[in-house]
């Protein structure tokens, strides 16, 4: 039965996790013990980790992986990964390794230019208002240079402000709409309070013009001031390539039939949505990975490129490959990552220092490289694995020991069942049978009993 409890952000760790164990598991201090297990043995980490969330009562582990041998623009990275998906950090690993002789991975940043809205709703004439934020455009960037003195010393700032007449989409909707450059900082706390003084200023300057003291006829509503997490002008392109002849990937495909069958697969997910949506969340395992690795907003960078995939109408392949006339396979990717170096969790959390120090303490531009890379990279494994010996071969091998596992299978049974599997597909069944076999029961019903 779902318990219900007022002011519980107000209390005490203690008394959260009191009334959590009494309200829910019946008073099980195993469960306390359970929680408490994963809290840092070091009081300031465990205190800087309560605070980064309200109503924390413990810590939620993942795996931080790295995968080594990424060459990206002839540096050589160990890239860290967090995630808990089997075959994800050794997929990436295996395709970087593959490139790192082919010339690796060369990648740029197109453009970094973040956007964020002012919404609202004029009842006036269109007409007068255009001509009114023409002749004033420039009131927002003064009335907003204390904000932005900091980010222009970076060689950041408000790069552009634009009026937009939404009003054959929805009833009297305008935006404001503005173009930022926030450098090395992922910048949403940025954007949004310039956006916020936008909005003031709006305000202000629609009841008292320049000209006169009277309002420009109409009535103003601020419905909404927000940054957008779609950045489709904060581009990374990364690509790599290699004669035909090189794609040597398995001895059971010629060069030439893997290439064909590859750049078909992309085709497919060009045309078929239901593929394209698989298609893209291995590109995004590799992304994600990273992203949160590095201590950036993940959520942000999925939404992003989602969209991004669906620009043209159809959602599409954030991949692209080819064969070209010089005999060339060409294999890239291009797409908007808005991330930072600095602020957020990137000078507070000790493993996101740990992974941006693996990295060389990277700028953000750099950073979106090494990301864009490693999604490449996931996305190369994925189609080798699916035209060649298909995806359950290795990906099973690697969750052979969540298996185990789960089963509570010594360090001894491990060994046997993994020598076993060395050279087979691993399937549930097949494990379980065998792991049956070995403990000399029937079929795992016995066995719980």
């Amino acid at each position: 039965m779902m318990k219900e409890i007022k002011g519980f952000s107000k209390l005490s760790k203690k008394a959260k996790l009191e009334w959590l164990i009494n309200a829910y598991f019946d008073g099980d201090q195993s469960v306390l013990s359970s929680l408490q297990s994963y809290w840092h043995n070091e009081a300031d980490i465990q205190k800087l980790h309560d605070e980064f969330i309200e109503n924390t009562i413990t810590n939620y582990y993942l795996p931080l992986g790295i995968a080594p041998n990424f060459k990206i623009n002839n540096s050589l990275y160990c890239v860290p990964m967090a995630i808990e998906e089997s075959s994800v950090v050794a997929a990436a690993a295996k395709s970087a390794n593959f490139w790192k002789d082919r010339g690796g991975f060369k990648a740029k940043v197109i453009n970094s230019t973040k956007v964020g809205h002012v919404h609202f709703t004029w009842t006036g004439d269109p007409q007068q208002l255009e001509i009114w934020f023409n002749e004033r455009s420039k009131i927002f960037h003064e009335g907003t240079n204390q904000l932005t003195a900091n980010m222009r010393s970076r060689g950041g700032g408000i790069k552009k402000i634009s009026l937009l007449n939404k009003t054959h989409l929805e009833p009297d909707y305008y935006q404001i709409e503005a173009e930022f450059d926030t450098v090395d900082a992922m910048g949403a706390n940025f954007i949004n309070s310039c956006l916020e003084e936008f909005s003031k200023i709006l305000e202000i300057g629609l009841q008292n013009t320049l000209e006169s003291p009277s309002p420009l006829p109409g009535k103003l509503d601020i419905i909404m001031c927000i940054l957008s997490n779609y950045t489709p002008n904060c581009i990374v392109k990364v690509e790599v390539s290699c004669p035909i002849e090189e794609l040597t990937v398995d001895p059971t495909i010629t060069p030439i039939e893997f290439a064909e069958k590859f750049i078909r697969a992309i085709n497919i997910a060009n045309i078929e949505p239901y593929r394209a949506t698989t298609h893209n969340k291995g590109v995004m395992n590799g992304i994600d990975a990273v992203v949160l690795a590095t201590g950036n907003d993940f959520r942000a960078v999925e939404a992003c490129a989602h969209t991004y995939a669906s620009r043209s109408g159809q959602y599409k392949s954030l991949t692209n490959a080819e064969v070209n006339s010089n005999g060339i396979f060409r294999f890239w990717i291009e797409l908007p990552i808005a991330v930072g170096t600095v602020g957020g969790l990137t000078q507070l959390h000790p493993l996101v220092k740990f992974c941006h120090k693996l990295l060389n303490n990277p700028n953000a531009e750099d950073l979106m490289k090494i990301i864009a890379s490693a999604g490449l990279a996931q996305n190369f494994g994925a189609i080798r694995s699916l035209v060649t010996t298909g995806i359950q071969k290795g990906h099973m091998k690697m969750h052979l020991l969540n298996i185990l596992n789960q089963l509570e299978a010594t360090e001894k049974e491990k060994m046997t069942i993994q020598a076993h599997f060395e050279n087979k597909v691993v399937t549930h069944k097949a494990v379980v049978d065998l792991f049956c076999e070995i403990r000399n029961v029937n079929n795992i019903e016995k066995l719980n009993k």
